[in-house]
C-alpha cells in the first residue's frame, strides 16, 4: 500500500526544502523527489507542451522550462492546463515509488511543493520547511534574478507559508543559516525514526 510509512515534506518556494531533503538524506531518511519526478515528465511531454502553448517554449527539443515558468506563474489558465497535463502522471510515479518504499519499512519523505495546494496525497505526518515571507521572496530574487513582482507572483501561486506551517506535524524553521538547519533536520530526524 502506498504511503504507509511516507512523511511528506513541503513548503514554500525558495523556503529551502532541497537542501532539508538533502541534510535528511545525510541522515539516512530515503526521499522520494517529487520536483525530479516532474522535470522527468515534463520532458517527456515536449510534444504536448508545444501544442499547447505553443513552439517558443520548446528549444532544441527541451522544454524551456524558464520561459514555461514566467508564463504559468503570470497566468492562471495556463497554469491550470499545465497541471492537468502534469500532475496525474507525477501522481502515478509517486505512488509508484511510495509502494517500493513501503516494501522496505521504516520511515520515508516524499518532498512535494505542492502538497497542500493539491490534496491528492494521503499522508497524515507533514514537515513544513518554513522561511518567513520576505526570507522567501529576497532568495527568488537573489537566486533565479526575479523582479520583486515576478517573486510576488510567484509566491502569491502558492499557499501562503503561514498557513502551511499552522497545517503541519513537523516544522523545521530554516530562517536562519545553514548551521541552524542543520540542527533543526537533526531534531526532525529524530522525531520521525523515534516516534514511529
Amino acid at each position: 500500500m502506498a504511503f504507509e510509512h511516507a512523511v511528506a515534506l513541503t513548503g514554500g518556494i525558495a523556503s529551502g526544502k532541497s537542501t532539508a531533503c538533502n541534510l535528511l538524506r545525510l541522515y539516512g531518511l530515503r526521499v522520494i523527489d517529487a520536483d525530479a519526478i516532474a522535470r522527468e515528465v515534463l520532458q517527456a511531454e515536449t510534444g504536448r507542451i508545444a501544442e499547447i502553448f505553443g513552439d517558443r517554449y520548446v528549444v532544441d527539443g527541451k522544454v524551456d522550462r524558464k520561459a514555461l515558468g514566467a508564463l504559468v506563474f503570470s497566468d492562471r489558465d495556463a497554469r491550470k492546463r499545465l497541471e492537468e497535463l502534469l500532475h496525474p502522471k507525477i501522481r502515478e510515479e509517486i505512488v509508484r515509488q511510495s509502494e517500493e518504499q513501503d516494501r522496505l519499512g521504516g520511515p520515508y519523505i516524499v518532498d512535494i511543493p505542492l502538497f497542500f495546494e493539491t490534496g491528492a496525497y494521503p499522508i497524515e505526518k507533514v514537515i513544513v520547511v518554513y522561511a518567513p515571507r520576505e526570507t522567501q521572496k529576497l532568495r527568488l530574487i537573489e537566486r533565479e534574478g526575479l523582479s520583486e513582482a515576478e517573486a510576488e507572483a510567484r509566491l502569491d501561486a502558492q499557499m501562503d507559508i503561514e498557513e502551511k506551517k499552522r497545517r503541519a506535524a513537523y516544522i523545521i524553521d530554516n530562517s536562519g543559516n545553514l548551521k541552524h538547519l542543520q540542527r533543526e533536520c537533526e531534531r526532525i530526524f529524530k522525531e520521525i525514526t523515534e516516534n514511529r
